[in-house]
C-alpha cells in the first residue's frame, strides 16, 4: 500500500499505471480489521504504533491531509492516533506470584512524523552519551535520595571541552584505581559522556578501559546500595541492562564500524547482553521479558527458545526510548483497517488506482532457463491467480461499509456482489484461509501484455506458495526463506460489561507486557468501544495476544485451522479462568469462578457460562499469510533489499525486507514500501526515508 501511494502520486503525472491484486476482500495483510456483530472491532492482535514510526506516521499524515481537501469521513489524523505515555511490565515477584511495575514516559517535542533533517537523526554515539547521562542522573538522585553521600560530585569542565582536555581528565581518573562513591561514578560517567561529542574518530584504549571500570565501579556500587532493597530492585536491573549495553558498544567498537549495530547481528540479544556483564537476574527482569514479548520473539512460538538478534533488540531498544516524539506509544481510536487502511483505500481509489479483490497469487513465472547465479539478470515473465469470485454485475467489488459514520472493513464479505454469492455462502468459502484454495477459475498476466513491473508485497510465509519457480531457482531467495523465521500467533478479545478498575484492576489502562503465557501481551482498549455499533455499549474491551507454539497436528489435514482454533479457544478460557484472576478479583465469585456474565454479548445473550465465551473473538493467526517475521540472529543477512535489481521488473515490499529497520512492524513495512517505489521511480529520495542508514 505504501509503494502504491508512493508511485500514484500527482507529482508523477499519472505515469504508472498501477492496479493491487488482492487476496479476498479487505486489505491489510496482518494489520486487517474487521467489523463483526454489534460493528465489533475485530484485530489480528494488539497494534500499537510507536512514537519512533516516523516513516509509518509521515504516511498516515499525508493520507488523512489529502483526504481533507473533499469530503472527509475520517477526522483528522491526531483524531484517529491516541497518544499513549504508560507501560505495565509484570514479573515473577520476591514476596508475591507476580509483581507489576509501571513507568510513565513524559512527552517529547515534537510529533511522529514532523519533518526532520539528518542532522536531527539521532547517532549511536549520541544514544550512548544520553544513557552515560541519564546514568549519571540516576547516580546522583540515589546519593541525594538516600543520604549515602555529602560531597558534591565534580564536572567536566564542558561538553564542548576539546579532546586534550578531556584526555587529561580520563587518565587523571584512571589513576584513582577502582571507583567508589557516587562522586567519583557521576564525575566519570559525565567525564565519558563529553568525550564521546568531543573526540572525533575512533575512541582509543583509554576510553575504552574507563568505560570499563567505571561500568564495574557503577555494578559494584548498584548491589550494595540498591540491589538488597526490593524496591529498587528493578532500578538495579534496568542500570544493569544499561551498563552491559553501553560496555559492549564500546568493547565491539561500534561507534566507528561501518556496518553499526549489524556488526552484531550474529549474537543473540540476551547472549551479546550476558557477555557484556549482565547478570542473570537483569536478562530475566520484566524488561527484557517486555521486549521479547513485545516483539514475539520465539522460535517456533516457544517461550524457551528466545529468538532475537543483538543488533536489531539493541536498535529497536535505542528508538523506543531515545527516538519517540510526542508519546512513547500511540493507540489507533478503532481498528487498524479502520484507521489505516480503509483511508489509504479511498485516496488510492481517488487517485485512480485500481483494486482486484479476490484475486490469490499462485505463482510468479520466470523465463525458460536453469540456476540464477550471482550477478545473472532475469525478470518476472508472468503471474497467475486464483480467480475465488466475480462480482454480479462486473463492477468492481465495493469492499467497504459504514459504521458510525466512518468507512470500514467488514468482518465478512458482502456475498450479494458475487456472482452465486447465495452458495459461495452457504459452502462456507473462506477467501483468507490458507486451507480452502476453492475458486470460480484462473487468470494468468503477461508481461508486456498486462503489466510491465511488479511489487510483490506478499507476506514472507506465503512466498514458498507463490514464488516456487525462484525459490527453484535463486539460492538467495531460498536461503531468505530459510532463515529468516516467522512464527504463528494467536489472540482473542473480549468485552465486559463492567471497567477493569471496579474488577479490582489497579492502574491506568496501560499497555501490559511480560505477563502469564502464552497471551503475556495486554491491553484495556475501552476507547474503541464508542466507535462501534452496540445498543447497550459495554463498559470496555480487552486484546490479548501473543506466539503461538506450532502445533502438533498434520496441516496437511483440512479440518487443521479448526483443531487449532480450538486450541487457541481452550487456552483463552484457561488464562481467564486462572491467570486472570490476579489482574481482576473483582470479575471472579467468592468461590474462585470466572464471573462469565461479565461477557458482553452482541446476540439475545441467552448463552450461559462459558457458552457466553462463544459469543466474543478469538484467532489463530496460522495462515503463511498472517505469521509474524522473526529477527533471528544471523538472519539479517538474508535478507534482500528491494533495491535488488537481480529481475529487473520486480521489487519486494514487506517487514520480511532488508529495509533498514528489519523487524516486523509498521515502520519496517512502510520503509520497504518506499525502498519499493523507489526502485521503480528513483521516488522518494533515500534520503526522505527517515533512519534508512540508522546505525
Amino acid at each position: 500500500m505504501t509503494a502504491a501511494f508512493e508511485l500514484s502520486r500527482p507529482e508523477h503525472r499519472g505515469r504508472f499505471a498501477i492496479t493491487v491484486y488482492q487476496e479476498g476482500w479487505r486489505l491489510g495483510g496482518k494489520g486487517a480489521s474487521g467489523r463483526g456483530a454489534a460493528g465489533r472491532i475485530e484485530e489480528h492482535g494488539l497494534h500499537v504504533w510507536l512514537g519512533y514510526y516516523d516513516n509509518a506516521f509521515r504516511l498516515m499524515r499525508e493520507c488523512y491531509a489529502e483526504l481533507a481537501e473533499g469530503e472527509n469521513p475520517y477526522g483528522d489524523w491526531e483524531d484517529a492516533f491516541v497518544p499513549e505515555s504508560d507501560i505495565g511490565l509484570f514479573s515473577p515477584g520476591e514476596r508475591a506470584a507476580w509483581q507489576s511495575w509501571s513507568a510513565h514516559f513524559p512527552p517529547t517535542p515534537g510529533l511522529p512524523g514532523d519533518p526532520i533533517s539528518s542532522a536531527e537523526l539521532i547517532s549511536l554515539r549520541r544514544y550512548l552519551a544520553r544513557s552515560l547521562t541519564l546514568l549519571r542522573a540516576l547516580v546522583l538522585d540515589c546519593a541525594v535520595d538516600h543520604g549515602f553521600f555529602g560531597e558534591r560530585p565534580l564536572e567536566p569542565e564542558s561538553a564542548a571541552a576539546d579532546a586534550e582536555r578531556l584526555g587529561a581528565l580520563l587518565k587523571r581518573l584512571l589513576r584513582r584505581g577502582a571507583f567508589a562513591g557516587a562522586t567519583v561514578l557521576a564525575e566519570a560517567l559525565a567525564v565519558l559522556a563529553a568525550a564521546l561529542d568531543a573526540i572525533p574518530g575512533r575512541l582509543d584504549g583509554t576510553f575504552v578501559r574507563l568505560a570499563e571500570t567505571a561500568c564495574a565501579g557503577l555494578r559494584a556500587w548498584l548491589e550494595e546500595t540498591a540491589i538488597a532493597r526490593d524496591e529498587l530492585r528493578h532500578v538495579w536491573e534496568v542500570v544493569d541492562l544499561s551498563l552491559a549495553y553501553i560496555l559492549g558498544v564500546v568493547r565491539f567498537g561500534l561507534l566507528t564500524d561501518p556496518r553499526g549495530l549489524d556488526a552484531i547481528d550474529g549474537y543473540e540479544c540476551r547472549q551479546w547482553l550476558r557477555l557484556n556483564g549482565a547478570s542473570e537476574r537483569a536478562l530475566a527482569s520484566p524488561f527484557v521479558r517486555g521486549l521479547y514479548d513485545l516483539a514475539l520473539a520465539y522460535e517456533d512460538g516457544d517461550p524457551g527458545r528466545p529468538c532475537l538478534s543483538a543488533g536489531q533488540g539493541l536498535r529497536a531498544t535505542l528508538r523506543l526510548f531515545f527516538g519517540y516524539r510526542g508519546a512513547i506509544f500511540w493507540r489507533m481510536r478503532a481498528g487498524m483497517g479502520d484507521v489505516v487502511f480503509a483511508p489509504l483505500y479511498e485516496v488510492l481509489r481517488r487517485r485512480g488506482v485500481e483494486f482486484a479483490f479476490f484475486h490469490r497469487l499462485t505463482n510468479v513465472g520466470l523465463p525458460a532457463g536453469g540456476e540464477i547465479l550471482e550477478g545473472d539478470r532475469s525478470h518476472v515473465e508472468s503471474l497467475t491467480f486464483t480467480v475465488q469470485a466475480k462480482t454480479r454485475d462486473g463492477r468492481a467489488y465495493a469492499p467497504l461499509v459504514v459504521i458510525g459514520e466512518r468507512p470500514c472493513w467488514p468482518a465478512a464479505p458482502d456475498f450479494s456482489q458475487l456472482s452465486g454469492g447465495a452458495r459461495l455462502a452457504r459452502e462456507g468459502r473462506d477467501f483468507e484461509s490458507h486451507w480452502d484454495q476453492r475458486g470460480v477459475g484462473e487468470t494468468t498476466l503477461k508481461v508486456g501484455r498486462d503489466f510491465d513491473f511488479v511489487v510483490l508485497g506478499v507476506s514472507l510465509g506465503a512466498v514458498p506458495h507463490t514464488c516456487k519457480e525462484l525459490l527453484a531457482r535463486d539460492a538467495r531467495w531460498r536461503a531468505m526463506v530459510e532463515n529468516v523465521k516467522t512464527v504463528a500467533t494467536q489472540a482473542f478479545q473480549i468485552w465486559l460489561t463492567e471497567d477493569l478498575p471496579s474488577l479490582g484492576w489497579n492502574g491506568p489502562p496501560y499497555i501490559v507486557a511480560g505477563f502469564v503465557k502464552p497471551f503475556d501481551t495486554w491491553c484495556d482498549m475501552a476507547h474503541v468501544v464508542p466507535e462501534e455499533a452496540w445498543p447497550r455499549p459495554p463498559a470496555t474491551s480487552v486484546y490479548f495476544c501473543g506466539t503461538l507454539p506450532e502445533p502438533k497436528f498434520d496441516p496437511a489435514e483440512p479440518d487443521y485451522p479448526d483443531k487449532v482454533r480450538a486450541k487457541v479457544r481452550a487456552s483463552a478460557l484457561a488464562y481467564l479462568r486462572g491467570p486472570a484472576r490476579l489482574l481482576w478479583p473483582g470479575a471472579f465469585t467468592l468461590s474462585g469462578r470466572f464471573r462469565y456474565e461479565l461477557l458482553a454479548d452482541p446476540s439475545d445473550g441467552a448463552a450461559r457460562g462459558a457458552a457466553r465465551f462463544d459469543q466474543q473473538y478469538w484467532r489463530a493467526n496460522i495462515n503463511p499469510s498472517d505469521r509474524y517475521v522473526l529477527s533471528a540472529p544471523g538472519s539479517a543477512a538474508h535478507r534482500i533489499s528491494p533495491l535488488d535489481m537481480t529481475y529487473d521488473n520486480l521489487t519486494i515490499a514487506g517487514d520480511w525486507t532488508d529495509c533498514g529497520f528489519n523487524t516486523g512492524c509498521v515502520e519496517a513495512a512502510v520503509m520497504s514500501g518506499k525502498l519499493a517505489a523507489h526502485a521503480l521511480s528513483l521516488s522518494p529520495a533515500l534520503e526522505d526515508i527517515t533512519a534508512y542508514n540508522h546505525p
